[in-house]
């Protein structure tokens, strides 16, 4: 793989304009006071940053809470539940070059937002940063962190730190531009796995993606483990993401594995799922180029060899029981 990009297509690469000013958006449903306690950390360390929150079709009275507690809030209030495409909405009702996503668990440690505004500054073609996520009242890293502080990718010169193709959502910061160019989150695809091909159309659209240690998000999720009906999501998303962008060995390999761990863990559901949607993912498909194909194999080496599970290597390096996106499915 040494002297391909994982994130160079054919075809210059993109260099975006540098401004000032980040912005955050937060997706909820039916959370209402947590998402009222992390806006309250948040106003404490991001200053004068804009906030857009999307109520994901809430009946708890989020949206009125959120206005009425934090009248600066510029909340979306969707009759539907959007799913991840929420984000979308979010980046598109700002203006900010730079976009930082939570969920309604998680928020930016102090400084976090002015170091990442530098950083974007000082790497026009950095189309995403993953921070470092720590989690809970304990503050351990998340397990997602070291991995890719460990990418298999090479390092790029004009990046601030290793090249990834995956990130956790709820710590992630994007340049705008770059995230809406690709469409932002599909909106075919729930929550569960939904970062994996994001961060592929970034790549392929010539945008690097880096994990940067000294970005630092905070993630409180409540005590719940994966419910089964996010691990179903999950194989479904990790096989139409495989069918949408991998090339034909790498999707047949994909498919295999996901397939046999379906099996292995009494999830046929989840086949039948992938398999309705074959009509819109053949009319979508753009697969990779060879070299994104290589690094994508690289990746998918990376993770078996830790012997991850199946839901968290959909995930592209996650875990899955420290990201089950609560309430918002």
């Amino acid at each position: 793989m040494r002297g391909h990009s994982a994130s160079a297509q054919a075809g210059a690469r993109p260099v975006a304009a540098t401004g000032a000013g980040v912005g955050v958006v937060l997706v909820t449903r039916d959370r209402r006071e947590s998402v009222c306690r992390t806006l309250d950390r948040l106003a404490a360390v991001a200053g004068d940053a804009p906030v857009a929150l999307v109520d994901n079709g809430s009946t708890d009275g989020t949206a009125a809470a959120v206005r009425a507690a934090h009248p600066r809030v510029r909340v979306t209030q969707l009759p539907y539940n959007a799913g991840p495409a929420a984000r979308t909405i979010g980046a598109r009702a700002l203006d900010t070059p730079i976009v930082a996503f939570n969920d309604d668990d998680s928020w930016w440690a102090p400084g976090a937002l002015e170091r990442a505004k530098a950083i974007f500054g000082a790497y026009p073609r950095l189309g995403l940063l993953a921070a470092r996520i720590l989690v809970g009242p304990e503050e351990k890293l998340d397990p997602t962190c070291p991995a890719m502080l460990e990418s298999p990718l090479p390092p790029e010169p004009d990046l601030p730190g290793p090249s990834v193709l995956g990130f956790v959502a709820c710590g992630t910061i994007v340049r705008r531009s770059a995230y809406l160019s690709t469409g932002g989150f599909s909106p075919r695809i729930g929550f569960g796995g939904e970062e994996t091909l994001l961060a592929l159309d970034l790549a392929a659209a010539g945008w690097g993606l880096s994990y940067v240690d000294e970005v630092v998000a905070h993630h409180h999720p409540p005590p719940s483990g994966v419910r089964r009906s996010r691990n179903r999501t999950e194989v479904r998303n990790g096989l139409w993401t495989a069918w949408l962008r991998r090339r034909p060995t790498g999707a047949i390999g994909r498919t295999a594995e996901l397939t046999t761990d379906a099996m292995r863990r009494g999830e046929l559901g989840a086949l039948v799922d992938a398999a309705r949607g074959l009509g819109w993912v053949r009319r979508e498909r753009r697969p990779l180029s060879p070299s994104l194909e290589r690094a994508a194999r690289a990746v998918d080496r990376a993770e078996a060899s830790r012997s991850a599970g199946p839901v968290s290597r959909n995930r592209r390096i996650l875990s899955p029981a420290a990201h089950d996106n609560h309430g918002k499915a």
